[in-house]
């Protein structure tokens, strides 16, 4: 059987959620983030980066989330459910399944860790000049190139029901947890077909079963 090994509010909920739109048996080992937002060090004993997600199938250790969902796909997914089967879709699907960490999600951390310049941890004397040199690079730099990918992202929706064209599939998984953070902490306003997208996630049945076996997902906004 297969084994997500599954850190709250992260990545993991995409792995869990593959596993539910396939229908394949599995079972869940749950981590909380520490204090600090982290990973427990206990995960360093599944994987050598000690990180999420992490899945155990057959004597395979395999972590980082587009890989994970490539393989199911390929292994578990010979009905192609989860990938389109006409070339230029495949294109669209690929693409996507590499953009999610590959050119979005860079920004978004970046997003993060220059809005809490300001917060502890930053030392008490530090944090006014934090938080000064936070909001100068997000205003001079950061907020123009999220406003961009958002912009393309809308654009593409706009005339797609799903990330690699009407069909769902395991390109919308990947990029579930780039565009919930974009919509929290983006910043970026009028995204109507970025939302009707994620009103459509949350509405498969795969999505809600994975929120009953996985915990609740939400990423708070900036605060």
């Amino acid at each position: 059987m297969l084994t997500v090994h599954h850190l709250n509010q992260s990545r993991s909920q995409r792995v869990i959620w593959a596993l539910e739109e396939l229908s394949l048996p599995y079972q869940i080992v749950h981590y909380q983030r520490e204090k600090n937002m982290l990973a427990p060090a206990a995960l360093r004993k599944v994987h050598p980066l000690g990180k999420s997600p992490v899945i155990e199938d057959n004597g395979l250790i395999l972590a980082e989330s587009g890989a994970i969902l490539e393989y199911l796909q390929e292994t578990y997914d010979a009905e192609f459910q989860l990938k389109p089967r006409d070339p230029a879709h495949k294109v669209q699907y690929r693409f996507w399944l590499h953009y999610a960490e590959g050119s979005l999600m860079p920004l978004l951390l970046m997003k993060l860790v220059f809005a809490s310049l300001g917060k502890p941890p930053i030392p008490f004397g530090l944090r006014a000049l934090g938080k000064v040199l936070g909001q100068g690079v997000q205003k001079a730099w950061l907020n123009r190139q999220l406003e961009t990918h958002a912009r393309y992202i809308e654009s593409y929706l706009s005339e797609n029901s799903w990330f690699a064209g009407e069909h769902f599939s395991m390109a919308d998984i990947q990029m579930s947890f780039p565009v919930f953070a974009l919509l929290a902490r983006g910043g970026v306003e009028n995204l109507p077909h970025i939302h009707a997208w994620k009103k459509r996630v949350e509405m498969r049945p795969g999505w809600q079963r994975t929120l009953e076996q996985g915990g609740p997902f939400d990423i708070p906004g900036e605060g």
